[in-house]
């Protein structure tokens, strides 16, 4: 019977496809390395790396200001004139060329605390700076998580079409060969013919879209995807949706940033009052100077008290201060918005999760349901109780359930990582990802002092400048 030599070829296909499976998962590669390769070459990361370690750089230069500030001047002056003599009834020329060298310091005494608020603004800055790190790092990692999931998804798409456009082809060749022995009409031919053409469209968008995957992939990762893995045992980081919002509002990159963004602002007021106060400083200088063909010289020095402070600007430093505050209703009106986008995206990841889980299940259900239909279908056909078509719409059924258990499976494992993301714990150090350890304070502890380039910790920094490729 036609049915019997259908059902052994269908057996065979089976067996050659699970053979040509088996070396892949020796060469698999997993999740984790896809995360891993993304952390280590996007550019996007290097690029906020170098942010932050501008923002350690405006420590340094406000610490400075509390340093002395030395500064030397060299100059050579060439002065003239002529005398007249009305009685005598000539002029008489001269002329001197003089020349000065001087040393002049200064080292604040007291500005009531404003450079020190500014270090702590600067301070403020760099560590929202580093959260900022943590967010792009987030990004990257969930945007290869999600690349590497829909690779997936397309490659078990194309898989699955592949085995269609095959079985079909087998059930077209039974049809045909039933056909012959007067079994069934030219219509079953015809059905059998069309669902192969339909099967193979299926088959070539399958492909498009696997094509699509691999280049999002590539962006995502730096390079093409290997023999990719299972995804692993799905992550559980909360119990409730209530307590992955905490976890959110506590942690979360986005949030901590925003927090210290509002703290900086505060201190920028501060900063904006007191440059209405004066200022003390002690200064000091000293000179050297001689007049050419002259063979003396004379030096000297000062060293003394200075207090300065403004009287009238022009509205300038009562415009500043206000700007400070509008700059800090804008922080706090950001940290509101942010704590209501957290809650929400920790939401929405939360409920696809939930519905991920509950469509996966069902797809299971509705895969064995149809398996069992299927093969109920096909047996009766060959008693000729069901007819070509009758087993076409029932493999059909059984093809759009093995699509959506992928899917949902697939599905369910985004969400899981996006709810990650949205809790703040989607990270390198979080996912314990084989990659080398950033420190983002070791850049900073070097130059918060404001070292200078002869010093020890300026020649410790040069090395790391030449490390990192900066010099």
């Amino acid at each position: 019977m036609a049915w019997v030599r259908l059902k052994a070829k269908l057996a065979i296909a089976g067996v050659a496809m699970a053979m040509a499976l088996g070396p892949v998962a020796a060469k698999a590669e997993t999740l984790a390395d896809a995360m891993a390769s993304a952390y280590e070459h996007n550019g996007l990361i290097d690029q906020n790396r170098a942010l932050l370690r501008a923002a350690d750089e405006d420590v340094a230069q406000a610490y400075s200001a509390l340093k002395p500030i030395i500064n030397w001047s060299v100059d050579v002056t060439r002065s003239w004139g002529r005398a007249y003599s009305s009685s005598l009834g000539f002029s008489v020329g001269s002329g001197a060329t003089e020349a000065n060298a001087g040393i002049a310091a200064e080292l604040l005494l007291w500005d009531f605390g404003t450079s020190a608020l500014k270090v702590d603004m600067a301070k403020e800055a760099v560590l929202s700076t580093r959260q900022a790190l943590l967010s792009v790092e987030q990004q990257v990692l969930l945007r290869a998580a999600l690349a590497y999931l829909e690779v997936q998804r397309n490659h078990e798409f194309v898989r699955l079409r592949d085995n269609n456009v095959r079985v079909i082809g087998v059930e077209l060749r039974a049809a045909r060969d039933r056909f012959e022995v007067g079994e069934v009409t030219r219509t079953d031919v015809a059905i059998a013919e069309a669902r192969l053409a339909a099967a193979r469209s299926a088959h070539a968008a399958a492909q498009g879209g696997l094509a699509q995957a691999i280049e999002e992939f590539r962006a995502a990762v730096g390079r093409r995807p290997g023999h990719l893995q299972s995804p692993p045992r799905l992550p559980n980081p909360a119990k409730s949706s209530e307590s992955a919002k905490a976890a959110a509002l506590r942690q979360h990159p986005e949030m901590l940033k925003v927090q210290h963004d509002v703290a900086a602002a505060e201190l920028a007021i501060l900063a904006a009052k007191g440059a209405m106060k004066p200022t003390i400083k002690l200064t000091g200088k000293y000179g050297l100077s001689q007049t050419f063909n002259s063979p003396a010289y004379s030096n000297g020095g000062s060293i003394g008290v200075e207090a300065s402070g403004p009287i009238y600007q022009g509205g300038r430093l009562s415009s500043l201060v206000r700007q400070a505050m509008a700059r800090r209703d804008a922080a706090r009106g950001g940290l509101h918005v942010v704590r209501h986008s957290l809650a929400q995206n920790v939401g929405n990841a939360w409920a696809l999760l939930q519905v991920a889980r509950a469509g996966r299940e069902a797809s299971e259900r509705q895969v064995r349901a149809s398996t069992v239909a299927f093969r109920g279908v096909r047996e009766e056909a060959t008693l000729g109780a069901r007819t070509t078509l009758d087993v076409l719409d029932a493999e059909q059924e059984l093809l759009d359930a093995k699509a959506n258990l992928i899917s949902a499976t697939i599905d369910q494992h985004s969400a899981a990582y996006q709810l990650l993301a949205a809790m703040g714990l989607l990270t390198a150090e979080r996912m314990k990802l084989r990659v080398p350890h950033y420190d983002p304070a070791a850049y900073y502890n070097l130059v918060k002092d404001a070292p200078t380039v002869h010093s020890k910790q300026g020649k410790q920094l040069d090395k790391v400048l030449r490390a990192l490729g900066k010099e």
